[in-house]
């Protein structure tokens, strides 16, 4: 009554040129998507990995650090892949170099 029928019609050819247009422009949001997803996440994410690589490098003996568990302490014995961290007088737990987060500035921790 309110719905009138439905017939099928056949569908005209289409060029063989017209489709590779078609799938390309269908792939270009994704591709763009992808771009901007390398210079807004991935490039910065890969850029703070190297600078904190180079950061545990140069670490030496008496540098004054943070860890990510939010310790402060001065480096009293640095090994391949472990530090020794002084943060009391006497007091020295050892640390992965990959938890320190940063190097302070000398003269930070005067209580040590």
């Amino acid at each position: 009554m309110f719905i009138s029928s439905a017939y099928a019609q056949s569908a005209p050819a289409a060029a063989a040129s017209s489709d590779l247009s078609s799938s390309l422009t269908g792939m270009l949001p994704l591709l763009l998507m992808f771009v901007v997803l390398y210079f807004v996440m991935i490039r910065p994410q890969m850029k703070r990995q190297k600078e904190h690589k180079t950061m545990l490098d140069a670490l030496s003996k008496g540098d004054e650090v943070s860890t990510g568990g939010g310790f402060l302490g001065r480096i009293s014995a640095l090994e391949d892949h472990y530090a020794k961290l002084e943060i009391a007088k006497g007091v020295e737990i050892q640390i992965q170099r990959s938890a320190i987060a940063q190097v302070l500035p000398k003269g930070t921790l005067k209580s040590l």
